[in-house]
């Protein structure tokens, strides 16, 4: 009897960009569709590793972190699945993500070691939601620990095994492979979807039918396909 086939993800996103935030919709569009052909991997990169030195480089001539504002509020209007609050990165503008990052791998790891419960992968993936949430949708600075730890209370999550993974530094050695996985594989940006062992790249606000189409492409072709030499 043969195992059914399945497919890797490495989903790479920063907790604040907005694109990664519009395109969550997609993900649980897939997870729908797929179901357990596919794993997704959530990988954290810092495109707002540094808040001020982002917006220095990019929008100090722009029109600085107001005209950031606007463009993030115009993308919203967009893509009308998605709120953003009227004052996103005006008021409570986050110092980075890194530290929400190092909170969230955290979390993977009690998930991954089976440390929540029966349905822990889902209880991370629902933290990630609820922070993207707290950021875009509530102006919540989740750049703040205490803030992190608040809703991670919310979400009835062990909130000393979270610190001890930090303080331990299990949490940075986390979201140190998330890095180096990163540079192995060239990502540019969030968000970006992996497939096939690195051979298949997908990057940006790119339509759900076209990572549909190559999932169901992976799904369907026969096994050792990588190389035709």
């Amino acid at each position: 009897m043969n195992t059914p086939k399945k497919v890797e993800i490495m989903y790479f996103t920063d907790v604040l960009c907005i694109w990664a935030y519009l395109a969550q919709i997609r993900v649980d569009e897939l997870k729908g569709k797929f179901g357990s052909n596919i794993e997704l991997m959530n990988h954290f990169i810092p495109v707002f590793g540094s808040v001020k030195s982002k917006m220095k480089q990019h929008w100090s001539n722009r029109g600085g972190v107001a005209a950031y504002s606007e463009h993030v509020k115009n993308i919203a209007l967009e893509f009308g699945h998605i709120e953003v609050h009227p004052e996103i990165w005006i008021t409570h503008t986050p110092t980075t993500s890194a530290n929400c990052h190092l909170f969230l791998k955290a979390i993977q790891i009690l998930a991954t070691n089976g440390d929540l419960t029966d349905s822990g992968k889902n209880i991370f993936e629902n933290t990630v939601w609820a922070m993207r949430l707290a950021f875009f949708r509530d102006l919540i600075d989740i750049s703040d620990f205490d803030n992190q730890m608040a809703i991670a209370e919310r979400l009835g999550l062990p909130l000393k095994k979270i610190e001890k993974l930090i303080n331990s530094g299990a949490a940075f050695a986390a979201l140190d492979d998330d890095l180096q996985i990163k540079e192995k594989h060239g990502v540019m940006g969030s968000p970006t979807i992996i497939l096939n062992e690195g051979r298949q790249k997908i990057y940006g606000n790119v339509g759900y039918r076209v990572i549909e189409a190559n999932i169901q492409e992976l799904l369907s072709q026969p096994e050792n396909q990588a190389s035709w030499c």
